[in-house]
């Protein structure tokens, strides 16, 4: 991601990123638990206790806060008693009354697009697996952050018909895609492996950065191998910050 544009990304842990964009910050999917204090997801190829790693010493000051999904990878106990009640807080509408409920006071659900501090903010579709995995794991969500620079947020999904559509709409200088490869014992991927990550940087000419990745118990795809199998990509490690 070029250095002299006006966004920027520091991958905190897992899906959890601080997005700038003209100098107004999101905090995105916020997971704060201490390593281990989560346990894993079940179903799935191990069984490590989740968050598999720390947290990095990172300022997680922001000025608003996404949540792409309420999955407790993407949104746990932790975040909720950290962050302020007033947070203006981003999130699918179908998700809404159960922030309220948890005592935020700023929910801002998002039908097709919101805007904050110059920044237009469009909810884009995802698909969380294929078939009817993805219909028991709930909706989700991405974003588009549209302003001098635009940078898309793909969320839990994988690739399909949809998200080359956003690409093509949004025509994004940059984007974050959630890897990893999720999965359970049975069935396909639930976030992007190679395959996804590869027809995403086939379909676009943005800047594409890949996190969700060595953080859960069930994202079998490490950094070292999607590093290996695509080219042109970025695999930040936690705690970097790209330049967009």
């Amino acid at each position: 991601m070029p250095t002299d544009a006006g966004a920027a990304v520091t991958l905190v842990r897992n899906a959890t990123v601080l997005a700038t964009v003209d100098g107004t910050t999101f905090l995105v999917d916020p997971l704060f638990a201490p390593q281990g204090a989560m346990p894993p997801i079940d179903d799935t190829p191990n069984d490590r206790n989740n968050p598999l790693v720390p947290m990095p010493d990172v300022d997680r000051s922001h000025d608003a806060v996404i949540v792409t999904h309420r999955h407790p990878d993407h949104f746990d106990d932790a975040a909720r008693e950290e962050l302020g009640a007033d947070v203006p807080l981003f999130c699918q509408p179908a998700e809404a009354d159960e922030f309220v409920e948890e005592g935020f006071t700023d929910v801002r659900p998002v039908d097709e697009e919101a805007s904050f501090d110059g920044v237009t903010l469009h909810r884009t579709p995802g698909r969380h697996g294929h078939g009817e995995l993805a219909e028991r794991m709930g909706p989700v969500s991405g974003f588009v952050l549209d302003a001098e620079e635009t940078l898309y947020l793909a969320g839990d999904t994988v690739w399909y018909g949809p998200v080359a559509e956003t690409l093509d709409r949004y025509d994004p200088d940059s984007v974050v895609l959630n890897g990893g490869a999720a999965r359970f014992n049975q069935g396909e991927p639930i976030t992007m492996g190679v395959d996804d990550v590869t027809a995403v940087r086939d379909a676009t000419d943005a800047a594409v950065a890949v996190v969700h990745m060595e953080a859960i118990n069930h994202c079998l795809l490490s950094r070292e191998e999607l590093r290996a199998e695509t080219e042109d990509v970025l695999v930040p490690e936690d705690g970097e910050r790209i330049e967009c």
